[in-house]
């Protein structure tokens, strides 16, 4: 993604040209992905048209609830996130890494390296683009790339959007990850409607996403288009359902690793893994080997894995972390402190899932605030586990 020379360009486009910026990416040969209704649920999925938006839909989430409701005007992006993320496209649940087969002239080795689709991603949040961002240095950064991540990264075009609506599980604005998006995009949107029109305020962010402009139907941003924009964002802030003090937060968890609260959380914890599912920076996998009853092909395959399941320790001899209070606080901590050392960042963007798809409620900002409630011991004393 280049930026362009005049990058921060905004514009106004109608609903109409919302529609043109979809047929013109399908025409690029982008596999178009956007947010749609399902199942009773906001997902993403492949789109063709402004229809297949959830236009006048919202959703209403707590923790370990979720439901959508009708909103009273037609807004295209008038919610918060669901349960999917782009990482499904980017680091897709299952995925075979090579194929062998046996032959005449031996046996040979190929690697899944089928044509890669060119994404156009409609309507990525803000807290969404941190977390690509994160998953970019867990697959991108360092000495051992993830070529096939790479290859579905590279030409993908984003569309991104300002949030309107917080749910009340969203605490972006703790993390510094939303609800405006900053950086990693190529258009951004901010959606102003109300009785008398229905418009997008576009930032530009890429010299791509400038040469897209270029071709729809727009008038310049007056001033009074930017304020209303900013309005939305500085609504959407205001309306944050959650907090998490993050001050010291890494050294608090990595010094209470023996807090009674695990025990406690652990108790009401069912070790689904949910929360890693419906996280979009969780990136643990683990791989299967399989092979014909004849013998004459394998394959290795890739998949999603949880650091929430009894295996996915496993050393030899057995799990080195045999409990829920033991995996729910490997989990949290890496999440919130030691990703920090490993990445530079935090491993949390603030989006909430997976308090929302928590079977039995569990909040990972009411987790943290109990520690520092009750901190056992602090930075510089001794403290242990496992």
């Amino acid at each position: 993604m280049q930026h362009r020379p005049d990058g921060g360009t905004k514009a106004v486009i109608s609903r109409e040209a919302l529609q043109q910026l979809i047929e013109a990416l399908s025409a690029e040969n982008c596999r178009v992905l956007g947010p749609t209704v399902r199942d009773g649920a906001i997902v993403y999925d492949e789109i063709a048209q402004v229809g297949n938006l959830p236009a006048g839909w919202t959703d209403r989430q707590e923790a370990g609830r979720y439901h959508l409701e009708r909103r009273e005007d037609d807004a295209l992006f008038g919610f918060a996130v669901g349960p999917q993320s782009w990482k499904q496209f980017l680091h897709p649940p299952v995925e075979t890494l090579w194929t062998a087969r046996q032959g005449d002239d031996g046996i040979s080795i190929a690697t899944d390296r089928s044509e890669t689709p060119i994404f156009a991603f409609i309507g990525v949040r803000a807290c969404e683009l941190h977390a690509i961002a994160i998953q970019d240095r867990v697959f991108l950064d360092g000495p051992y790339r993830d070529v096939t991540y790479g290859m579905r990264r590279q030409d993908a075009f984003i569309v991104a959007v300002n949030c309107g609506n917080a749910a009340a599980t969203c605490f972006c604005a703790s993390m510094g990850t939303g609800p405006k998006v900053d950086a990693g995009f190529d258009l951004a949107l901010t959606e102003l409607i109300d009785a008398t029109r229905h418009e997008f305020v576009v930032e530009v962010g890429s010299e791509a996403g400038g040469d897209l402009l270029d071709r729809l139907p727009h008038r310049p941003a007056a001033n009074a288009d930017l304020l209303a924009a900013e309005a939305v964002i500085a609504r959407t802030q205001s309306a944050m359902g959650r907090r998490l003090e993050t001050d010291g937060l890494k050294e608090l968890l990595q010094a209470n690793l023996n807090h009674p609260r695990w025990d406690e959380v652990a108790a009401r914890c069912l070790a689904c893994g949910n929360c890693t599912s419906v996280c979009p920076t969780c990136f643990c996998t683990t791989v299967e080997d399989h092979s014909d009853l004849m013998g004459s092909s394998a394959e290795r395959i890739r998949k999603w894995d949880s650091c929430f399941t009894l295996d996915f320790s496993y050393l030899h001899g057995g799990s080195v972390r045999t409990t829920a209070s033991s995996r729910y606080r490997q989990w949290m901590t890496h999440k919130l402190a030691s990703w920090i050392d490993q990445f530079g960042t935090s491993g949390c963007v603030g989006c909430g899932r997976c308090i929302t798809w928590c079977p039995v409620g569990i909040d990972i900002t009411a987790e943290a605030a109990a520690i520092r409630a009750t901190p056992q011991s602090r930075k510089g004393e001794p403290h242990g586990g496992t």
